[in-house]
């Protein structure tokens, strides 16, 4: 089922995991978090985001096993409470978490490595004929904030996601298929972020739909001096916004119907 771009949409994200920088044990139960992903969509999701690996700063990797074990039976009920035109996305790195996620119900891959860490994610991808997120990041989870450096930011982080598209499309994936992430946070300090947000333009021109996942991050924190990241929310909901003017079509956030009104009022004012 293809993505329907006519307006901006909306990913909850639903980390089933217990250290993520935000939300990291939240759910302790599948049963707390299927609940918690029925109530995103009745906000007005239009995408529930499964990961049951964390991609926070420092985190250590999770095998598949683990993966699966966290996030199977999640998907399997969320497909069968939500309606068919709601998207459920696996959040992985891994073919073997993908694959298994796609047979439970999802019907979109989200992977931060872009396909570098399993590039049999991006085969099975063109063999599912779903659509994908290929993200930039610098390094790994484990060690992207160690002072990361750039001559340009903007440049890199466009060069590295050209590049990675057009692998996708060598493999078989759909151009339609594929959507891009700059990766705020990822391996960026404060200064890159805001020249991201500030180029979004630029991205949004590269002939792929963006996803800005900005949610609660640290950049923000910083700026506001707002150390808990729960109450970064006005924060996100401001470069939600800033984003529907530059053309993003994909926002990925925890705080749901806050994000929506934002990014609805975004939206008529850049449609009228």
């Amino acid at each position: 089922m293809p993505l329907d771009y006519s307006n901006p949409l909306l990913m909850g994200i639903l980390n089933v995991t217990p250290d993520s920088f935000s939300d990291g044990g939240a759910y302790p139960s599948s049963r707390e978090a299927i609940a918690c992903g029925i109530e995103m969509v009745a906000q007005g999701a239009d995408i529930i985001d499964v990961g049951g690996e964390s991609t926070r700063p420092g985190a250590e990797r999770i095998n598949a096993d683990e993966q699966k074990r966290r996030v199977i039976d999640v998907i399997s009920a969320l497909r069968t409470e939500l309606p068919d035109a709601i998207h459920i996305s696996i959040d992985t790195t891994l073919s073997e978490v993908a694959s298994a996620a796609l047979d439970s119900g999802a019907t979109m891959l989200n992977d931060v490595s872009a396909g570098r860490d399993d590039p049999a994610l991006l085969k099975l991808a063109a063999e599912s004929d779903v659509p994908i997120c290929l993200m930039h990041m610098l390094g790994e989870p484990a060690t992207m904030q160690r002072n990361p450096e750039y001559e340009n930011v903007t440049r890199e982080v466009s060069d590295f996601l050209l590049s990675h598209a057009r692998q996708a499309q060598a493999i078989g994936v759909r151009q339609e298929n594929i959507i891009l992430d700059p990766g705020i946070g990822f391996g960026k300090k404060t200064g890159h972020n805001l020249q991201l947000l500030r180029d979004l333009e630029k991205l949004t021109n590269l002939g792929y739909p963006v996803m800005l996942g900005t949610s609660r991050k640290r950049f923000m924190g910083e700026i506001s001096s707002q150390e808990n990241p729960q109450a970064r929310m006005p924060a996100t909901c401001a470069t939600s916004a800033l984003g529907v003017l530059a053309g993003v079509k994909i926002f990925r956030v925890h705080d749901v119907w806050q994000n929506r009104q934002a990014i609805d009022v975004a939206w008529a004012i850049a449609s009228s």
